[in-house]
């Protein structure tokens, strides 16, 4: 190989390099943390037998740049199922990462089935909009568990409430439907992402690995508040994005998205 192609091949080279690096901060400069690590600017509160914007208890708080689901304040749960909103806008086609762990000891009197359980709820009705006694917006439930020490648990499953989804083409009827993830032990962090196409496909990933995709959300199935009983069959392409807390303390760092 002579001197002017080895230079032609090292100025390419080059160039693909420098080229990968600029999309590569490109691609990173996407990302919109919806959470600063300060305190909860652009996010709203809707807990069940509260009106919205009622913090009760302090039960979402931020410390050491992390956004927490506390029951400090709490002597017993008493369905106080809550949801924390972004509220600056709705999203419709996007890349969601966040990571999540618990922490602490489950509630007296919340249900057992929310051991080690939250969830992150895509395309949610506006919290204004839901009804005082209402548990859970409609949306789609990123259902985040955290395994109990013994046997498997996945994590990343889809809930539905308010909701029908299709899975592998066919109507997915359980209010719940497992991923394929593997169980997560301890209080570890666990990274979970979602790539969401409006109604027509969504995938949930767990640390890198694609667990369980669906496709055709629309509004139907369990849960569905007499105030949207009317949109029953209608297609949910979009909404806002909210985290739950439903009687075990967890916490959320990193929370992030890329609109597609």
């Amino acid at each position: 190989m002579n001197i002017k192609l080895k230079s032609i091949i090292s100025i390419l080279l080059l160039a693909f390099i420098l080229t990968s690096s600029f999309n590569n901060v490109r691609v990173e400069k996407n990302w919109e943390y919806l959470f600063n690590g300060k305190n909860l600017d652009h996010w709203g509160i809707k807990i069940k037998n509260h009106e919205f914007g009622d913090n009760y208890k302090n039960t979402f708080k931020v410390e050491n740049n992390i956004l927490k689901v506390s029951y400090e304040g709490y002597d017993s749960f008493q369905e106080k199922f809550g949801h924390i909103f972004y509220m600056k806008k709705k999203f419709k086609n996007y890349h969601l990462s966040l990571k999540y762990r618990f922490s602490g000891d489950h509630l007296k009197g919340a249900p057992a089935w929310s051991i080690r359980n939250s969830g992150i709820m895509l395309h949610c009705q506006d919290p204004n909009t839901m009804l005082i006694d209402q548990d859970f917006p409609v949306s789609a439930e990123v259902q985040l568990l955290g395994g109990l020490g013994d046997g498997e648990r996945t994590t990343a499953n889809i809930c539905s409430p308010g909701t029908d989804v299709d899975i592998n083409n066919k109507l997915a009827k359980p209010h719940c439907n497992s991923s394929n993830s593997k169980t997560f032990h301890g209080d570890q962090w666990v990274n979970v992402e979602v790539i969401v196409y409006a109604n027509k496909l969504v995938y949930h990933i767990v640390e890198n690995d694609t667990v369980l995709s669906y496709t055709n959300i629309k509004i139907g199935g369990n849960k569905v508040p007499k105030n949207y009983l009317e949109k029953i069959g209608s297609p949910l392409s979009e909404g806002y994005i909210s985290l739950q807390s439903e009687g075990h303390p967890v916490e959320f760092k990193e929370i992030k998205i890329k609109e597609l």
